[in-house]
């Protein structure tokens, strides 16, 4: 038995085994990754030796992009962004049918873009939408559903930690490219489930929204730009060269404070303390995953394992198209059972060197790589975004599942688009001179 495979058994049964005992991700990794090295290295040697690599791997200033943007979501969550985000997508969705479950879809694409994290999406919406769809008449189930189905669009369009931590494994994918490329295929998912939901709603006959006036248009519009001209700054700011991914995070953090602290005075002083915790709890798990995850890629390089799955997976088919789909289904079912930032660190090098031999570019793989996996945040049995989403709604799991089902049908047509069409991907960067 070849030295890649043994250690690549030996690091899939760990896996396995310590998941099903209940050990954390990233306690997983690192007692995998040492084993497998210690075939090589001798236990005396792997210890150190991954220990030393741990502290490289988040040695790394970029890295601080991660937390501050991580505190300027939470900042956002606590100081009463949602609530203008919300009233901005009601004006924007109009009188048509089911436009509640529109303004929902449209509003996870704002305040998950703004804040990048998908938990605070479905959290915040599904506190402030659900009472409101319940009124009118909707089905709670599909409510939830539809809350639960359009939150990851944040993970996709910018600021996203899932695309800066891509950048960093990919060995430095631009984060701005990576931005950039992230809009569309985002906003796509949106789309899409906004379809489904015309449809159901239409059948239902959900038509519960007035006609708002252009004064009032105006005024929530007016409202709501000084939260979303916080994606302009950053974007802007990356693209343009301004400032790092990491100095935009720090503006991020400042800017979101005195908007929400002296310009909507929404959030107060004292909650500031509570808020700094959490996003430090947030920060350290990220960062310990990032340091675990480190030691299993310098592992799987030493041992070959990249390689040796490269020549697996190019050896099913010599047609792109079914290698691809493989791919994407082998993806689909990792995202069920592992969280999307681990994901993205376990199998960009071993899935990277395999895309790029097919044409791929590190672009167009990343984004279809964190598409792939914001899928599993929705799906169970692990899903942080789903099960988040099931209990700010107060569901129960298999009420909600039928009518996400329909929205999974879409976004994976979604999956295809961006997968087999570079464009989607490549269009923005491309303008702004990425290749």
């Amino acid at each position: 038995m070849s030295v890649a495979l043994s250690a690549a058994l030996l690091i899939l049964v760990t896996i396995v085994v310590l998941l099903l005992l209940g050990i954390p991700i990233g306690i997983t990794l690192i007692v995998a990754s040492i084993l497998a090295i210690t075939q090589s290295l001798g236990f005396s040697a792997a210890v150190p030796s991954s220990a030393l690599k741990m502290f490289q791997g988040i040695n790394i200033f970029t890295l601080l992009a991660i937390p501050f943007f991580i505190l300027a979501g939470n900042i956002m969550n606590k100081g009463g962004i949602a609530l203008r985000l919300i009233n901005l997508a009601t004006a924007m969705t109009g009188r048509i049918p089911g436009s509640l479950a529109h303004t929902n879809v449209v509003a996870n694409m704002l305040f998950g873009s703004v804040s990048g994290s998908g938990t605070a999406a479905v959290s915040a919406m599904g506190t402030i939408m659900s009472p409101i769809q319940k009124e009118k008449g909707y089905d709670e189930d599909f409510t939830a559903a539809i809350n639960i189905a359009t939150a990851p669009t944040g993970l996709l369009i910018p600021p996203s930690t899932a695309l800066i931590t891509y950048a960093l494994v990919s060995g430095g994918t631009s984060v701005a490219a990576l931005f950039l490329g992230g809009i569309l295929p985002g906003i796509l998912w949106g789309l899409s489930c906004m379809v489904v939901a015309y449809f159901y709603t239409k059948k239902k006959g959900y038509i519960d929204t007035k006609p708002i006036s252009f004064k009032e248009f105006i005024r929530v519009t007016l409202d709501a730009i000084p939260s979303l001209f916080l994606i302009i700054i950053v974007i802007g700011g990356i693209v343009g060269g301004i400032f790092t991914a990491t100095e935009s995070a720090a503006f991020a953090v400042v800017y979101t404070l005195l908007l929400s602290t002296i310009f909507y005075k929404t959030l107060k002083i004292k909650e500031l303390y509570t808020i700094l915790v959490d996003s430090a709890k947030l920060s350290a798990i990220i960062m310990f995953l990032i340091g675990a995850s480190n030691i299993m890629g310098w592992v799987m390089s030493f041992t070959g394992i990249p390689n040796m799955m490269a020549d697996v997976i190019l050896g099913i088919s010599d047609n792109p198209i079914i290698i691809l789909l493989a791919i994407n289904l082998l993806l689909l079912f990792v995202g069920t059972f592992l969280d999307l930032t681990p994901a993205i660190l376990i199998f960009t090098p071993i899935l990277l060197p395999v895309c790029l031999a097919l044409g791929m570019t590190p672009l167009h793989f990343g984004i279809m790589l964190t598409f792939n996996l914001c899928i599993g945040t929705i799906t169970p049995p692990v899903g942080n975004i789903l099960f988040a989403g099931i209990k700010v709604a107060d569901r129960k799991l298999e009420k909600v599942m039928p009518h996400l089902l329909r929205f999974y049908g879409a976004i994976f047509v979604v999956l295809m688009l961006v997968t087999y069409f570079p464009w989607f991907s490549s269009f923005l960067p491309s303008l702004a001179g990425y290749r």
